[in-house]
């Protein structure tokens, strides 16, 4: 028994230090992209870039994990076209298109409430249901992604704008759902298989103008320096893509789709700080004020995760004689 509590507590400090590494990852990618926009590229050909290039990446790496065991591609085929088709290109399809019709802080405040839309469905599809220190560290920090995100200086809705929105939502939960399933599949085949499916899908939406595509050679200027195009554009595939993916279906494997959604919470925060350090746009208290509550909105929701059960989420468990767990209490 004490042995079982241990490997759960590792398991847990090292599902911990993998969401925090996968949000600080998908943080910077925000300033990065910020750059090469500015630099003449569009948001479209940034994220087709990033994803294919994450996919080419991690796709030695991933191979010889297979260990000759093609079978595993087949049995979990539709996973990973699941992954690249919803989590990779619909959300940032989505993304794009809630933009064009509303700011960028009432797209990201609605795709950010991702981790209701994970409680729910492990409520209704697991009967996991939330405990109080669950939903009390959920409102914490719903409220300081508000803080962060300063919607109180003014947000435009469009109705059209909002159901795209809320695509990107329902895609970003649907990451932390599909990232905690697997089985044997290796994350990192998972991840870039499901990017390069996603990176194409992507290609295909800009060929036939649902996105546009545009990239230039121009050097890209940050606040106190100025690179080649290139450099950023090998950060934002390799690190905000292929890094930041495969931490984050380690550490949803680790912690399970809730706890994870929420730790991912703290990208928003990486991402005030890189802007800060890259973009010389420096936070203004009550988004730092924001950025505590989500760190205390997290450790709630990990409070409020039963202590004697396994981690991960039922479809990821292995095990088949696995009781169920009681979430009721």
């Amino acid at each position: 028994m004490a042995t079982l509590t241990h490997d759960s507590a590792t398991r847990m400090r090292t599902g911990l230090l993998f969401a925090l590494a996968s949000a600080a990852s998908f943080g910077l990618s925000g300033p990065l992209a910020r750059g090469l926009m500015n630099a003449g590229w569009s948001a479209a050909a940034v994220v087709a870039v990033r994803v294919l290039l994450a996919g080419i990446v991690l796709l030695p790496l991933a191979l010889p994990q297979l260990r000759g065991q093609w079978n595993l591609l087949r049995d979990n085929r539709k996973l990973i076209v699941a992954y690249g088709l919803i989590a990779v290109a619909g959300t940032q399809l989505a993304y794009f298109n809630a933009v064009a019709h509303m700011t960028v802080g009432a797209a990201l405040l609605i795709e950010y409430t991702a981790p209701i839309a994970v409680v729910g469905w492990l409520w209704a599809r697991h009967r996991q249901r939330p405990g109080a220190a669950t939903v009390a560290g959920g409102v914490l920090g719903i409220t300081g992604l508000l803080l962060v995100l300063d919607v109180a200086s003014g947000l435009t809705v469009d109705p059209v704008g909002i159901v795209w929105a809320f695509g990107a939502m329902f895609g970003a939960a649907a990451y932390f759902v599909l990232s905690a399933q697997g089985g044997d599949l290796p994350g990192t085949v998972l991840a870039a298989g499901g990017l390069l499916i996603g990176g194409a899908i992507l290609l295909l939406a800009g060929a036939v103008g649902i996105v546009p595509l545009r990239a230039t050679t121009n050097t890209v200027a940050f606040a106190d320096f100025r690179t080649p195009w290139w450099v950023p554009v090998l950060l934002i595939g390799i690190v905000t893509a292929a890094i930041a993916y495969v931490t984050g279906i380690a550490a949803t494997r680790r912690l399970g789709s809730r706890l994870a959604s929420f730790v991912a919470l703290t990208e928003v925060l990486a991402a005030l700080l890189f802007a800060w350090a890259l973009l010389d746009e420096a936070p203004r208290p009550i988004q730092l004020l924001g950025g505590a509550l989500i760190l205390i909105g997290v450790i709630g929701v990990r409070l409020g995760e039963p202590a004697s059960v396994p981690l991960g989420d039922p479809e990821s468990q292995t095990v088949a004689d696995q009781p169920e767990p009681d979430y009721q209490r």
